[in-house]
């Protein structure tokens, strides 16, 4: 059923929320998703979390002294987060929109300080090039440096390269637990003493494990890493993620108000009313932290540590599994719930963008991974409590795939291909050369844009050729999904 992009008369609610439901059938099954969604498992919350959201109608976050509720309930999930993630007496937080607003208020609140300080020029950040993109995406908006810093065989951050990195424009160094393209952990406290012995900032990013990462090391004995390591300035844990609310929740920490405050903005100077911000929206849901904090009542302590335990569990099966599968292999051993997954590279074994396209048939959804910045082609599994009971399942998944995929050769294009592509002035193409790139891709048919069932050759493709270029192609397809159809 296709309804006009806007009726001349209302409808019935029967029909639109039937029309609704059909366009939610082309999506993918977010149970069997090991990417974008984190299932609990729990149909109870759930359906809790739903019903919290819709409690929020009406309210408007911009203002916390009209809607008192919204600052009660905001400080009890900064609460929980300073309880479950260290920080002294001193410690502060903010709830943001998601993971990338609190890495980039970080980027924002470091580069505000080193104004106040007397910084000249444009401040840098130290970043490991695994990393989230949410920090490059900071620097892009708030005139910060990025300064790359390279990773070991391991895939964590080199310490002694973010050493010799400092200079007097460093206003902030980012480390990871864990990194989300290979589920390690960063070697935190080594680098958070570096930077507290130079007075500079330093945050850790705790998005993707934070509700989880905690539990799992006082489980296996290992030390917190968190806002109580000596250095660490903020930190931010996503409750949309391993707190299982829904999108879009996260927690910003940090270890003072005084840090905290130089994200926040306020205007008393136009004709309109007197506005503060502590987050980059004005107007603001309030639906996903009201989300956010029935589901930390329903679960509880106990009730995250369980699902932690789970989606580690699941984690361990499914890499201990991955081994015995012919032609996969474990690219770095998981340190949380994140499993990356790579092959052996022979000819004539599996290549894991083929398995992604086989499993993807099979009913699940694999996210791939291109080999960047020293890292191998790769599928990444996010394991979550509800993937977790169901690891089982997913190996068995990845065998049939491996073995679907095995005989089929390499998706690696042809290298003249590649050397055209890195010859390409991406700052001089037009709207007409995107256009045609797209079609040459595999982006575009005759329809307009629309992927190819087997996504293989796409991400060989952007994997060969330069990153610019592929950044140019992706704002291509998007510009053309986000522009609707008139007659």
């Amino acid at each position: 059923m296709t309804l006009p992009s806007l009726p001349e008369s209302g409808l019935p609610s029967a029909e639109i929320l039937d029309a609704l439901a059909q366009l939610r059938s082309l999506d993918l099954d977010y149970t069997k998703a090991t990417s974008y969604h984190f299932e609990s498992g729990n149909p109870e919350l759930r359906e809790v979390a739903l019903s919290a959201a819709a409690t929020a109608w009406g309210r408007n976050g911009l203002d916390p002294t009209a809607f008192p509720s919204i600052a009660a309930i905001e400080n009890d999930l900064v609460g929980a987060a300073l309880d479950v993630h260290g920080g002294g007496p001193d410690a502060v937080g903010t709830v943001t929109s998601g993971g990338t607003e609190s890495c980039m208020l970080a980027v924002l609140g470091a580069r505000e300080r080193y104004r106040s300080q007397g910084g000249q020029g444009r401040p840098t950040m130290l970043l490991p090039v695994t990393a989230h993109s949410a920090f490059r995406k900071g620097a892009w908006l708030f005139d910060v440096d990025v300064v790359d810093i390279p990773v070991g065989s391991d895939f964590k951050a080199d310490v002694a390269a973010i050493e010799a990195a400092f200079d007097e424009r460093t206003a902030l160094v980012v480390v990871s637990a864990p990194s989300y393209a290979h589920g390690v952990v960063d070697p935190v406290a080594e680098v958070a003493a570096l930077a507290a012995e130079r007075d500079v900032l330093c945050h850790l990013d705790l998005c993707i494990g934070g509700w989880a990462l905690p539990f799992i090391l006082a489980d296996e004995g290992r030390a917190p890493v968190d806002l109580s390591i000596p250095g660490i300035t903020s930190s931010s844990m996503d409750l949309h993620k391993y707190g299982y609310a829904p999108k879009g929740v996260s927690i910003l920490l940090h270890a003072n108000a005084k840090l905290r405050e130089y994200h926040f903005f306020a205007d008393a100077d136009w004709p309109g009313y007197p506005l503060i911000n502590n987050t980059l929206l004005s107007s603001r849901s309030v639906a996903p932290a009201a989300s956010a904090w029935a589901v930390l009542h329903l679960l509880g302590r106990e009730g995250l540590r369980e699902l932690a335990l789970k989606s580690r569990a699941g984690a361990l099966r499914i890499a201990a599994g991955v081994e015995h599968i012919p032609g996969l292999r474990v690219v770095a051993p998981p340190e949380a719930s994140l499993v990356c997954i790579g092959d052996t590279g022979d000819s004539d074994g599996p290549d894991v963008r083929i398995v992604s396209d086989e499993a993807h048939k099979l009913g699940w959804s694999l996210q791939v991974q291109p080999a960047r910045r020293g890292g191998p082609t790769n599928i990444h599994v996010t394991v979550s409590a509800g993937i977790g009971d169901r690891s089982d399942e997913l190996l068995e998944v990845l065998r049939a795939a491996a073995e679907a995929a095995t005989g089929k050769g390499r998706a690696d294009i042809d290298p003249a291909l590649a050397t055209a592509a890195a010859s390409i002035d991406v700052a001089a193409l037009d709207e007409a050369a995107v256009d045609g790139l797209l079609q040459i891709a595999g982006f575009k048919g005759e329809g307009g844009v629309a992927l190819p069932e087997e996504m293989a050759g796409i991400n060989a493709l952007m994997e060969a050729i330069p990153a610019p270029l592929v950044e140019a192609l992706l704002k291509g397809v998007f510009s053309e999904l986000f522009t609707p159809t008139r007659d």
